[in-house]
């Protein structure tokens, strides 16, 4: 089966490993060029880590990959240290590393295992058969500095892949469009030479201070430190749309502001800034629907597969990656088209098995968190009871064991089977423009 990806980053270069070392003839189109930019707090939890084993990646300290031991929440005057539980099914230890640097990483070991890798190319379109099956996508040649060179390409398969992000331009011209009554958030980051690289602990603020304000008033979001251990720290905050304040901050402005606040020995500030401050929207529960159409599969981002519980993506995209090809390879053996289809349509139902009930719960939180007031009464419970903190973070991040060994697995087994699903079956009602003012800022 000839397999086309749109898009390598996590998803696109996870699958195309994947695919190519089944000995499938796989192409990924890449618009940019590696290594590139991307809005992310490069943060690698314990299930991100574990994808990375699953496929061979080495991620040692010599290839630029920082080790850290867990989460430490901050909020409401305290910090609490939350190690990263001792799990069968993942992993104790987290990661950091740029995203410039890791999807480069993961592009090179899908090209070890066969992948073809064409940067430069932007996809502007699917391609269909006389029944109006996806067969393929047109991609516009760029040139070094990102301009069409009025070239154009068109690129057929047996399925296509979209796994170009939160614009998806693959899904979109399919008639694939984001859906408004799932969450959105934004997030702003910016890297900073600081003492604060070499931090053990991804830290994660739950209440913003205002740097501006002289009474110390509070911004909408949550903000996170995490240390690169290159010298620089990744800085940044993020914001639900279920907050009042939600598209009408100048995020750079709410970001150096926070920044502001921290202890000026730390240098977050302008003179220790170190590239671009970038911001970007977070796709998140399933905010693209249906995730099979005939010949084309969605993933990571551009299935909207970011939690909001925590705004990390980059786990769900090279899982979903991972399932995604399991049912390509089991589909290539399949008797015929219809059986192959008969497979494909599986991937749906996996990923709403996987991550259904979740994101219901996340969708739930980030609704009531979009309340001050309920915002302020959680943190006021939860950073009081360190143990009710240490699981709701377990709960939020994902981190247990299936089957359940401990009380906190078959908590939150039981809460998951008391959920119900959100859905990624029925196709998404027709949409406004997929753009929005704060997707791929620069």
């Amino acid at each position: 089966m000839k397999v086309l990806i749109a898009g390598g980053g996590p998803a696109g270069a996870t699958a195309a490993y994947w695919l190519a070392s089944q000995g499938m003839e796989v192409t990924v189109l890449e618009k940019t060029a590696y290594p590139r930019e991307k809005v992310c707090g490069d943060g690698l939890t314990p299930r991100a880590v574990r994808e990375m084993q699953l496929i061979g990646l080495p991620h040692g300290p010599e290839l630029g990959y920082a080790r850290n031991q867990g989460l430490r929440i901050r909020a409401r005057g305290r910090a609490i240290e939350l190690p990263w539980p001792e799990l069968t099914d993942f992993p104790s230890y987290g990661l950091v590393r740029s995203r410039a640097g890791f999807d480069q990483h993961l592009a090179e070991h899908a090209r070890s295992a066969g992948a073809a890798i064409r940067e430069h190319r932007s996809v502007t379109g699917v391609l269909r058969d006389d029944d109006g099956r996806v067969v393929g996508a047109t991609a516009a040649v760029l040139d070094g500095d990102g301009r069409r060179t009025g070239e154009m390409e068109e690129h057929r398969a047996d399925l296509v892949l979209a796994c170009d992000g939160v614009s998806s331009r693959t899904a979109v011209s399919a008639g694939l469009h984001r859906r408004k009554d799932r969450p959105m958030g934004v997030a702003v980051r910016a890297y900073y030479e600081s003492p604060r690289s070499d931090l053990d602990w991804m830290e994660g603020w739950l209440e913003l201070t205002d740097g501006s304000d002289p009474r110390g008033g509070l911004l909408p979001g949550y903000g996170w430190v995490f240390g690169a251990g290159d010298g620089t720290a990744n800085v940044g905050l993020g914001i639900l749309d279920t907050s009042p304040a939600f598209g009408k901050l100048d995020y750079r402005k709410v970001l150096a502001d926070w920044a502001s606040s921290m202890p000026p020995e730390w240098t977050f500030d302008p003179d220790h800034v170190r590239g671009k401050v970038l911001s970007a929207a977070l796709p998140m529960a399933f905010n693209r629907t249906p995730h099979w159409v005939p010949g084309m599969l969605l993933l990571g981002d551009s299935a909207g597969l970011v939690s909001a519980f925590n705004g990390e993506g980059i786990s769900n995209a090279m899982e979903s990656a991972r399932y995604a090809a399991e049912h390509v390879v089991e589909a290539a053996g399949a008797n015929g088209p219809a059986q192959r289809d008969a497979v494909l349509a599986r991937y749906p139902h996996r990923l709403r098995n996987e991550w259904g009930a979740h994101f219901t719960q996340g969708r739930v939180l980030a609704e009531a968190i979009g309340h001050p007031r309920v915002m302020k009464a959680a943190l006021a419970t939860g950073m009081a009871v360190p143990p009710l903190m240490r699981f709701v973070v377990q709960t939020m991040t994902e981190l247990t064991d299936h089957p359940p060994r401990t009380w906190q697995d078959r908590a939150v087994a039981v809460l998951d089977a008391l959920t119900p699903p959100t859905s990624n079956i029925r196709p998404a009602a027709k949409e406004s423009p997929e753009t929005s003012k704060v997707e791929n800022r620069d």
